[in-house]
């Protein structure tokens, strides 16, 4: 059997973080078994749904890199095929029409909560012929077992069992006759041949209502797998107090596509102690059995870490590609040529312990900035008299030095020596020179990458 996954976003607001999770064990899932995995816009709460929010969720999963098999499916869009469905479980006798008012449903609720009782209503419309049907609107609800128990599988939580008393005759279509959500999800699973509904254990319960649809149509379940949701470091439901928590937010703090992948799939899911791995090696790993019961909690400080590794180890001209992807996606100008071939040439010096792209960013001041150049506060203090003067006893030398690494170490020690100082003693007025700014890669990295010519260039102006 071929697998076939899905993701199932409502366009009532931006990709949360726990969305984007749940879309990526779906795309891992089915990729790494070469099946499809598929994505369904499920927007049939018409008021709430925007086509803004549902692009912003295809660009989040872009950014992701979740790419999806065929065209994005619109739930709304199958109304009528949801509603066929409907009226074939009212002709098979596993639904019924339902005449009952709003006021008698609430008058009912009321009287049961006075004796203490069940408020799940009871139709009394359950089994009354169609011939003494009035001539009124109506609602059909499905026929819920109301005695014994219930126990579906799944995968991550195990056997669970519900009692068929605590089933209510749910509502499948209203009296407009649009269908409801519970029975849109079920017949668009089943039409889109899905063989594996992974999503959020908040959706549990729903897997006893909707399976009231399978049974009553005959249809073939798929497995399910519902996984514990994200709570944030202090135990509680991830929220905006804790920090960011849509896909773009983290697209804008500069995190690494793939760092973010590497980290959500490890939230939740384990494989052994791996940490750190590639696509490749998540789509071989993943499985549902891997997957805890417990909620997994979101950790700013390993998100870091491992954002940190994917960047040190992604190649320079990919590394150089996502950067100018990130610099467009947050409205800042691109790279220009220069630019882009002095990053290249300075990356092996910039990505390391770098955790997102600012911190990169911040690493290349150096590069992207003009000359003359204007030192902080804290660097200006390195340049004082002395040191501009050794400062411009060192430009001659490196006008005729070899442009090598072990060359200009050789240079700059030599100089200081001369001077009866530290080669550290050196760092400070010359990294004011290189930079304008007391923290920056190592003086050589930045003489290398920036050249000779410019080198003494900025030098002489620090100098003068």
């Amino acid at each position: 059997m071929s697998v076939v996954t899905r993701f199932a976003p409502s366009p009532t607001g931006a990709l949360h973080i726990g969305g984007a999770r749940t879309a990526l064990f779906n795309w891992l899932y089915a990729r790494g078994r070469g099946g499809k995995f598929l994505l369904r816009i499920e927007d049939t709460d018409k008021a709430r749904s925007t086509d803004e929010n549902r692009q912003a969720i295809l660009d989040g999963l872009t950014w992701l890199g979740l790419d999806w098999d065929g065209e994005p499916t619109s739930q709304a869009a199958n109304a009528a095929r949801h509603a066929e469905v409907a009226h074939q479980l009212l002709a098979a006798g596993k639904a019924y029409k339902c005449f009952s008012t709003q006021e008698e449903i609430e008058a009912f609720r009321e009287k049961a909560r006075a004796e203490k009782a069940s408020t799940l209503f009871q139709s009394p419309w359950r089994d009354v012929p169609e011939a003494d049907h009035p001539d009124a609107p109506y609602v059909v609800r499905i026929k819920a077992p109301r005695e014994g128990k219930t126990t579906l599988h799944d995968t991550v939580q195990g056997d669970v069992t519900w009692s068929n008393d605590q089933l209510d005759d749910m509502i499948l279509l209203r009296s407009d006759g649009s269908p409801v959500y519970m029975l849109a999800v079920v017949v668009d699973d089943h039409d889109m041949g899905v063989t594996h509904v992974i999503r959020g254990d908040d959706h549990l319960a729903n897997a006893f209502r909707q399976n009231m649809i399978y049974e009553g149509m005959g249809w073939d379940k798929p497995t399910l797998a519902h996984i514990p949701l994200i709570y944030g470091p202090d135990g509680k439901k991830l929220s905006k107090r804790h920090g960011a928590t849509g896909a773009a937010e983290y697209q804008a703090l500069g995190y690494p596509a793939a760092g973010m992948r590497n980290y959500l799939a490890r939230l939740g899911w384990s494989h052994g102690d791996d940490e750190f791995f590639t696509d490749a090696q998540a789509k071989a790993w993943f499985d549902l059995d891997g997957i805890g019961k417990s909620p997994a909690r979101f950790d700013f400080k390993k998100l870091e870490n491992i954002c940190g590794q994917h960047i040190a180890a992604t190649d320079d001209a990919a590394l150089l590609h996502e950067l100018q992807a990130y610099r467009s996606a947050t409205g800042q100008p691109p790279f220009t040529d220069t630019e882009n071939a002095a990053m290249l040439k300075g990356m092996y010096c910039l990505k390391e312990r770098a955790k997102t792209f600012p911190e990169l960013i911040d690493k290349a001041a150096f590069i992207l900035t003009q000359r003359p150049i204007q030192p902080d506060e804290k660097s200006a203090a390195h340049l004082d008299d002395v040191s501009r003067r050794i400062l411009s006893e060192l430009t001659p030398q490196l006008q005729n030095a070899s442009w090598e690494r072990d060359v200009l170490e050789g240079v700059v020690a030599s100089t200081a020596e001369a001077h009866d100082m530290k080669l550290g003693k050196l760092a400070g007025p010359l990294r004011a020179a290189l930079a304008g700014r007391a923290v920056s890669p190592s003086m050589f990295d930045m003489m290398l990458v920036l050249g000779r010519d410019e080198t003494v260039a900025r030098i002489q102006d620090a100098s003068a």
